[in-house]
This record gives C-alpha cells, sequence and structure tokens, in this order.
C-alpha cells in the first residue's frame, strides 16, 4: 500500500505534457497532405516527402529553446468567457488591443501562429528558397493539425481539472496508434483559400464544440474501471508515469473513436489547402524547376501506385504509411505489473531448482578450439659449454575481424526516408 501511495505520489509531481496529435499522427497527416496537392506541386512535396516528414514534429522538439513556440501549439480559448468565438477579435492586432499580447500569448495564439507561418511560407515560394520552403511547410502542417485536436482549445487541455489526467496523449496519440487500420484515410484534395484566417478559426470552433463528449465519454468509461485496469504505470528516466491501460484506450475509442478518425482525416486537407494558398499567393513559381533531377519513371510509377492505394484507403494495408514503417510490437521491460498479472512460474522449473547441474570437470563440450596460428610454443635447448636456455616461438595471429552486430529489428526500413 506504501508503495501504491509513493507511485501515485510521484506521478502526481511528474505530469506528461503531450504534443498535438503525436509524432505518429503528425507523421501521418504530413503524408496525406503530400497526396492531396494539386500535380503541379505534388512533384516537389513528394521528392522531399520523407525529410518533410521527419520535420513535421520540428515545432515540437524546439519547445525548450524557445519560450514562445509552446504558445503557438493551442489557444485556451475558454479562457475569455462564455461566449469566446463572439469576444475574441480574429485579427492580431484587435485582439492585442483588446487583451494584450501577453495575455493572448499565455493562453495560446495558434490561430495567428497559422497565419503567420503562411505568410512566411509564401515569402519563401517567392525567394525561391527550398529550405525555407520545406521547414516553413513542416511548421505550417503542425500548427494547422494541431488546431483539429479538441483538447487543444481548452485550459484543461490534460483533465488536469478534472481529475483525468493524461487524457490529452490518449486521445491524440494511443488512439490512433492503435486503431489507424479501420480509419478512412482517402480525405479531400486540397484547395486555394480565399479566406484562411476565416478557416483556421473556424477549425478551432468546430474542436471546441467535440470538447463535452471527450470529457463526458472518458468519465463514463471510466465507471467501467477500477484504478488497477483502467492505469498502468511505467519507471523510465528515473520517473514513474501513469498512463491508461489499453483495455481502458479500446473502450474509449468505441465511445469517441468516430470523432478522432474524423478530426485526423479533416486535417490532411488543410494543411495541403494552406501549403497550396502561399503557392499561389507568391506567384505559383514552377516548383519542378527547384529539383536537382526531373522524377524519372521509376519515381512517377511509384508515386501513381500510393496515390491509388491513397485514394482506395489502402495506404495502411499495403504498408506505404511511412508512420508504421517503424512501429513495432512493443517491448515494455519497465511497465509495472502486478504480481497477480505475472505468469506462474512453471511447476518443470521448479523442480528444476533441485536438482543442481553437475560439475563437469573435463573439458567443456561446444567450448570454443583455440585456433590455428595462435599457440605459443616453447622449446628448451642446452649447450654443450653453457647453461640451458629457453626459447620461445610465437606463431603469427591470424587477423582478427570484427563481427556485425545482429539486427535487433529496428534497422531503418529501406525506402523509408528514416
Amino acid at each position: 500500500m506504501k508503495k501504491l501511495l509513493l507511485t501515485l505520489f510521484i506521478v502526481l509531481l511528474c505530469p506528461v505534457l503531450s504534443p498535438g496529435w503525436g509524432f505518429f499522427g503528425h507523421r501521418t497527416i504530413t503524408q496525406l497532405a503530400v497526396y492531396s496537392l494539386p500535380s503541379s506541386m505534388r512533384g516537389f512535396y513528394y521528392r522531399n516527402m520523407a525529410k518533410l516528414i521527419r520535420m513535421s514534429t520540428a515545432a515540437d522538439e524546439r519547445r525548450d529553446q524557445d519560450p514562445l513556440e509552446a504558445g503557438r501549439h493551442f489557444i485556451d480559448i475558454d479562457h475569455y468567457g462564455d461566449d469566446p468565438f463572439g469576444l475574441m477579435p480574429k485579427v492580431w492586432e484587435k485582439a492585442v488591443a483588446k487583451y494584450t499580447a501577453d495575455t493572448l500569448r499565455k493562453y495560446g495564439t495558434l490561430p495567428w501562429a497559422v497565419m503567420e507561418t503562411k505568410e512566411k511560407l509564401t515569402e519563401a515560394f517567392k525567394q525561391r528558397d527550398t529550405v525555407a520552403i520545406l521547414a516553413l511547410s513542416a511548421d505550417l502542417g503542425h500548427y494547422v493539425a494541431d488546431a483539429y485536436v479538441p483538447l487543444h482549445t481548452t485550459e484543461n487541455y490534460d483533465g488536469q481539472l478534472t481529475k483525468q489526467e493524461g487524457i490529452h496523449s490518449l486521445w491524440e496519440s494511443k488512439l490512433p496508434e492503435r486503431n489507424i487500420a479501420k480509419y478512412k484515410l482517402d480525405n479531400e484534395p486540397g484547395r486555394y483559400e480565399k479566406d484562411p484566417l476565416k478557416d483556421i478559426w473556424q477549425v478551432i470552433q468546430e474542436s471546441y464544440g467535440f470538447l463535452g463528449d471527450t470529457f463526458d465519454k472518458e468519465e463514463e468509461v471510466t465507471r467501467k474501471y477500477t484504478p488497477e485496469t483502467k492505469y498502468v504505470f511505467s519507471h523510465k528516466y528515473g520517473k514513474t508515469r501513469r498512463s491508461y491501460s489499453d483495455a481502458f484506450a479500446d473502450s474509449y475509442h468505441e465511445k469517441v473513436g468516430g470523432q478522432v478518425a474524423f478530426r485526423i482525416k479533416l486535417a490532411p486537407t488543410l494543411v495541403a489547402s494552406m501549403w497550396m494558398t502561399a503557392w499561389k499567393d507568391a506567384g505559383s513559381p514552377d516548383l519542378d524547376a527547384l529539383m536537382k533531377k526531373v522524377p524519372n519513371k521509376e519515381e512517377k510509377d511509384k508515386l501513381d501506385a500510393e496515390l491509388d492505394a491513397w485514394k482506395d484507403n489502402l495506404l495502411v494495408e499495403q504498408g506505404l504509411l511511412l508512420s508504421m514503417q517503424k512501429m513495432q510490437a512493443e517491448v515494455r521491460p519497465d511497465l509495472i505489473n502486478a504480481a497477480k498479472d505475472m505468469a506462474p512460474l512453471p511447476t518443470d522449473a521448479e523442480a528444476s531448482k533441485a536438482e543442481p547441474t553437475p560439475v563437469t570437470t573435463g573439458p567443456v563440450p561446444g567450448a570454443p578450439v583455440a585456433p590455428a596460428g595462435t599457440t605459443k610454443v616453447k622449446t628448451k635447448t642446452k649447450p654443450a659449454d653453457g647453461p640451458a636456455q629457453k626459447e620461445k616461438v610465437k606463431a603469427d595471429k591470424p587477423a582478427k575481424t570484427k563481427k556485425k552486430p545482429a539486427s535487433d529489428g529496428w534497422d531503418t526500413p529501406s525506402g523509408s526516408g528514416w
């Protein structure tokens, strides 16, 4: 009992804040967004898709370096009253005049981060700066995707105000990772956005509308579980963390899975639309001219096959979803399980304890034999007119060869770009 209380105390001291959608979700959305582009943009983005997918989580990774970065991923709109969308000015300058920049940054600047990054991407297109185009496309896609997560629109972002800690990671990471094969990923193509600021605010308002079910369904499912079956604990890097069990996640997904699938399907379309809008606002520069080599037939055929799989919702089935290619059965050696959940010791194993293995005094069977050419030979000679002398003869050693370690199953998949 004391250990359980200590564990819970440590958990409370070590809250886990989850970035939007998790790496898996952001990478999935980015790949689908590339397919959603028009042909005049798709070749360039597809050529750089693996790099773009890797960079899609860069905004989360630099939170520690940039004190303003975290606020770009959310907007706690419920802080601004009972009618926040009616009270909040949509234009940054007007919002600052009403609430001050410090207040806005404290409670999140997501919609304005989207617009600022979109304008920077437009300028990068004008300058034909491929490095900036890719980096800003990744950031813009990340912020747009975050807007589709309901828990990025509230002060109760991780259920910490309603004793539902961990719901953030559960909703945006664990549910899609466990159920992506059930989702329809054949999203609509991108389009030019005449009013991108209005569109991103609309997405945020829709996400905010899902908050009720997000919290209520968790509470409903909780009534069917005990604390022992609802949570699991893990110990890593000197910290004990609590998370929802797989069984609870599956039950929760039965209630809100449609909501998660719906948001993850809509996000790539708006990401592609924002990329396209920035490109068109820059004068629609020729992106093929920015590639060192024009796409060859093999690359075009590969893209066509992936587009067909995307349209037929077969990306997961055909193993073409890059966010899944590094995933494998998760091994959790750090998981702290109750003794009652552990497998019983086999009876033959118990019996073997009482029968010690006999000690072998002779050569051990199977022991390696010293290779030829490595044995030291000693000879003793006695000259006629002097004392005996020892002579050592050492044969040349064969060159040592370094064995390549066996694969541990985490090798980079061929052609994945990871």
